[in-house]
């Protein structure tokens, strides 16, 4: 309990503390690292300081070109969240025709702020990118998942339910926790289209849209951008597997004697015996070659292979290639798909839509609190308070209600800044997740289960939730709202398991 009330210390510390220099760059490890490479401290000091004050956005961060975002521009980001938990349950209608003008509008005030203000380019062109790479990513896995029409034609028991779930637990480390949430949602609730209950859609955003994916670089987001910084590919299965093993064995019970419980109630509804085959049929089957593509996609990083084309901006390269790639996917995918498989889905275009214009104010909004947020923890007082413990709650605890890739890159980062290392250097982020440094592999372990494990705690802790939701309201499944998700299962459900796992791996170590 004292390194939960430590881990809140560095929240609440992140958020009120706003006296030192913004020192950002946690996700740009490929900028130009003036302040760190002893070559060119060397260099002539003037030279640097006139650059970085005459190109806002280059190296303000590090040489105090731009200012500290005040703590008020953090309002818009908790005015997002409060409309998205509270809009659904008191003014749905408004709601409902007026999301995408709310996100874009408070994502616009805080944008505005940046660019006029703080003269800060470099942070609303990170997080466009960032956007960018998102949603191309969710959008032509759904569209392309969108074309696969799988039934299953067997007797919806607790048991076969626990089954599918544990597959799509196991599938999203090889086609990531989007692309198994994508393709499985629309089975798992034919499967169980007699008796379709929230519970069911919950466990299955716990298991197959977060826990599951956390032993590949492929399953989920942050761990991905940890392989691009420079952490071996096999280094999350290696370290990670008995926390995934506890995590599902732990969600799998507890979902099967809910299920006996409350699947059970409406058995007898269904008094005719209706004959099943207990076989599998699939239509659309050439879609998976469109997976597939998508899958390899991800991997064309400029910053990793230096053959791929990039747009060269600040220091950085920007991908624009596998952007182009998904989207074609995305377009291509939709149009040569199997009508019976679209039609069979119910498919459409809302779900996506809802998670586009919600995560365009999510991304603009959130800078000032990831800002805040990574500064406090790379500074002294911040990292004195580092240990394995308070990163994996204190990753946790943010990844649930900020995008959990930028959180996990801002702990790497305080991580490895409180070792005298670097993120920016892909040597020395293989060296720590190598176990290179004091606990090094240890602390790297309690940020990459608590990234991906806490990002089940709400509906936009990772960006599969609010799509499975949005998808399972389109189906006629009245789902609990942002806080009755965290109230009536998040918290006893999702976070005793979370407890457990500190408990057994990090708690006594």
């Amino acid at each position: 309990m004292k390194n939960i009330i430590i881990a809140f210390g560095i929240i609440w510390g992140a958020i009120f503390y706003t006296g030192i220099p913004s020192v950002l760059a946690l996700e740009n490890n490929h900028k130009t690292e003036v302040a760190q490479d002893h070559e060119q401290v060397d260099q002539d000091h003037s030279s640097d300081s006139m650059h970085a004050s005459d190109t806002p956005g280059e190296h303000g961060e590090e040489e105090g070109g731009h200012g500290q975002a005040p703590i008020w521009l953090v309002i818009p980001f908790v005015v997002l969240l409060l409309m998205i938990a509270t809009g659904p349950l008191f003014y749905e209608h408004f709601w409902h025709h007026n999301y995408p003008k709310v996100a874009i509008g408070l994502a616009t005030l805080v944008v505005a702020y940046y660019l006029f203000v703080l003269h800060d380019v470099h942070q609303p062109i990170h997080a466009l990118a960032e956007y960018l790479q998102f949603i191309a990513l969710l959008a032509s896995l759904y569209i392309a998942s969108g074309g696969i029409l799988i039934k299953v034609d067997k007797k919806s028991t607790p048991l076969a339910n626990v089954t599918l779930l544990i597959i799509g637990a196991i599938i999203s480390n090889l086609i990531g926790t989007t692309g198994a949430s994508m393709l499985l949602i629309r089975p798992f609730i034919r499967l169980n289209k007699h008796n379709i209950q929230a519970y069911h859609i919950i466990f299955f955003i716990f298991m197959v849209s977060n826990v599951g994916g956390s032993l590949t670089p492929i399953g989920d987001p942050p761990l991905f951008l940890g392989f691009l910084k420079g952490i071996p590919f096999f280094w999350t299965l290696e370290h990670n597997w008995p926390a995934w093993a506890l995590a599902l064995t732990i969600l799998s019970v507890a979902f099967y004697f809910i299920d006996r419980k409350f699947g059970r109630a409406n058995d007898n509804e269904s008094i005719e015996e209706v004959a099943y085959t207990n076989k599998m049929s699939l239509i659309g089957s050439k879609n998976f070659l469109w997976l597939l593509i998508i899958i390899i996609s991800v991997f064309l990083d400029p910053n990793v292979l230096d053959w791929v084309p990039a747009i060269h901006y600040d220091g950085m390269k920007f991908s624009f290639i596998r952007e182009i790639i998904m989207f074609s996917v995305a377009f291509f995918s939709y149009k040569f798909a199997d009508e019976r498989a679209i039609k069979g889905n119910e498919f459409n275009f809302e779900p996506i839509r809802e998670v586009a214009y919600i995560f365009i104010g999510i991304f603009g909004t959130m800078m000032p609190a990831l800002q805040l947020v990574g500064n406090f923890a790379k500074s002294p007082e911040g990292s004195e308070l580092i240990t394995h413990n308070t990163l994996y709650w204190g990753t946790g605890l943010l990844s649930g209600f900020l995008d959990n890739a930028p959180t996990y890159l801002n702990f790497l980062a305080a991580a490895m800044a409180s070792k005298g290392a670097s993120i920016s250097n892909v040597e020395m982020v293989r060296q720590f997740a190598m176990d290179g440094y004091h606990d090094s592999a240890f602390e790297l372990m309690a940020i990459s289960l608590a990234a991906v494990f806490f990002g089940a705690m709400t509906y936009i802790g990772n960006g599969p939730n609010f799509m499975v939701k949005s998808i399972a309201e389109q189906s006629g499944i009245k789902m609990p709202s942002f806080f009755g998700y965290i109230i009536r299962f998040s918290i006893p459900i999702l976070l005793p398991v979370l407890i457990i796992v500190w408990l057994v791996f990090f708690a006594f170590s």
